[in-house]
């Protein structure tokens, strides 16, 4: 794997064929679950972005919000209980303010690295993200996204009745609303980014998966769904023509028959062989199976493209062929 690029200190469009433009797509592992608790974890994640950037990377920011997301939703209903005159707050809302609110501490800390650095001339921004998805896709006929806190089956059924939620059982846990996550189709402010990337600045983009929302002639309206980050990140980087796509998780590498006597880990993966793993049943729907499925998309999506899945600390190494699970064509 190449690791030549070049840093934009000069902040000139890309033109040299050494360079590479890597999409980082950070888990909810890099953000904590409190505003303390993020605070804290987008100090370390900085470091390693710009770690990046010092390998000589165009680094662009996609992030989870799950844990986020549902502490808005959360604190939105209670104002409705507060206050009987204010209206539900849309989900699609809800991610938007989980993108200016992440992205606001997670931009100043990386400035800040970078300025500790001397790194002067890399501007970071948030760009808030609207991502399309089809209204017709099948996702929104089983809503299976969990979000929020758990609930006693009574007060579940409250909820259901007076909001329109969907509310399931969840392993003995308790109630909790669950909503679709349908595939991300087009990403409506990726001319911004692109420009914006191309200047040399540092995007955080696409938050959560971005907000979704559902094409109504000339309008966009919000829709009651998650987009899951992962496909969002895939998605974000064909349309920016990125060299690479880093998925961080919470292992190294990806593992067939994890948790077994015959574990093995993976240093690289061809499309091929990653698809038969899926067959075969080897990754967890809704832990590592997305993040397989969008590193597979991204690495057939163009020659010379690869995905890699690893941790957040080891992502300098990642990108100098030391470490993670490399997939390619």
């Amino acid at each position: 794997m190449s690791n030549g690029c070049r840093l934009h200190i000069s902040r000139r469009k890309r033109s040299d064929e050494t360079e590479k433009r890597v999409v980082i797509a950070l888990g909810g592992n890099a953000l904590g679950s409190t505003l303390p608790e993020q605070m804290a974890a987008v100090k370390t994640t900085a470091a390693a972005i710009v770690d990046l950037i010092e390998v000589d990377c165009e680094v662009v920011v996609i992030h989870g919000n799950g844990p986020q997301v549902g502490m808005i939703n959360n604190a939105m209903i209670a104002l409705t209980h507060e206050d009987e005159a204010q209206p539900n707050t849309p989900l699609s809302v809800c991610v938007a303010m989980s993108q200016a609110y992440i992205g606001y501490d997670l931009q100043n800390a990386l400035r800040e690295e970078l300025l500790s650095r001397g790194i002067t001339d890399i501007p970071v921004a948030t760009m808030i993200t609207q991502v399309r998805v089809d209204g017709k896709d099948p996702a929104f006929l089983n809503p299976s996204k969990p979000i929020g806190k758990f609930l006693s089956a009574e007060a579940a059924e409250e909820v259901a009745a007076k909001y329109g939620y969907i509310m399931k059982e969840d392993a003995g846990r308790g109630f909790r609303r669950v909503v679709a996550s349908p595939k991300p189709a087009e990403i409506i402010e990726i001319g911004t980014i692109r420009t914006m990337v191309e200047s040399g600045d540092l995007v955080i983009a696409c938050g959560g998966g971005g907000i979704p929302v559902i094409r109504q002639g000339n309008h966009l309206k919000g829709a009651s769904a998650v987009i899951d980050k992962d496909f969002a990140s895939c998605l974000l980087a064909k349309e920016l023509d990125a060299d690479s796509l880093i998925i961080l998780t919470a292992v190294e590498k990806v593992a067939v028959n994890y948790g077994k006597p015959d574990e093995k880990w993976l240093n690289e993966l061809s499309v091929s062989e990653a698809k038969s793993y899926i067959e075969k049943g080897h990754f967890a729907p809704g832990s590592m199976l997305p993040k397989v499925e969008a590193a597979i998309d991204f690495a057939s999506s163009k020659e010379g493209r690869t995905a890699i899945i690893t941790l957040l600390e080891k992502s300098r190494d990642a990108v100098q062929g030391k470490t993670g699970t490399v997939f390619h064509k």
